[in-house]
């Protein structure tokens, strides 16, 4: 059970308090954000924009700057989509804060917010500091072509959204 009913007088509403702490959670987000932003750091560092480095014969390491979404989605908009998702992002770290303390207790459905909440930070961090986001991981199939370049926040977004799912089912799976 996430939550732990305490007793109040008759008629008032109940009042529920967590039964686990939000300090494991909050850690996991910090190591996704430091992690993503001293990898972007030493990206800006060491690579000019665009300059590319083949890794193997399917990924590169590449330095390239999206100021829209995901897939550059809105990326020439103009610049009004900046403020656009990091105030998306902000309320979303919001609704997750508010979901991790209602379900403190499960475990899995935490993990999963925490990844993505640290991903969603990392990346307005970029936001707010540079007015776009530092993508340099490059993944490609010859003859199929590039997948759009990600960070570090974007893959515990991503991971993040696949481990909700997983809770999901398992939990429509038991009842």
């Amino acid at each position: 059970m996430a939550t732990k009913k305490k007793t109040a007088s008759p008629g008032a509403k109940p009042v529920y308090k967590s039964s686990a702490s939000l300090l494991p959670w909050f850690g996991i987000a910090v190591l996704v954000i430091l992690l993503d932003q001293v990898t972007k750091l030493t990206v800006e560092r060491s690579f000019a924009y665009g300059e590319t480095l083949p890794v193997t014969s399917f990924f590169n390491l590449i330095k390239v700057y999206n100021p829209g979404a995901a897939f550059s989605f809105l990326g020439d908009a103009g610049g009004w989509q900046r403020y656009f998702f990091t105030g998306i992002a902000i309320a979303a770290v919001g609704f997750i804060l508010y979901l991790m303390k209602k379900h403190a207790t499960q475990r899995l459905f935490c993990f999963a917010l925490a990844l993505i909440m640290g991903g969603a930070i990392g990346n307005v961090i970029d936001r707010l500091a540079y007015g776009h986001v530092i993508d340099f991981l490059d993944f490609y199939w010859k003859g199929v072509g590039h997948f759009p370049a990600f960070n570090i926040a974007d893959i515990g977004i991503s991971v993040g959204a696949f481990l909700f799912i997983v809770d999901e089912l398992r939990r429509v799976n038991k009842s």
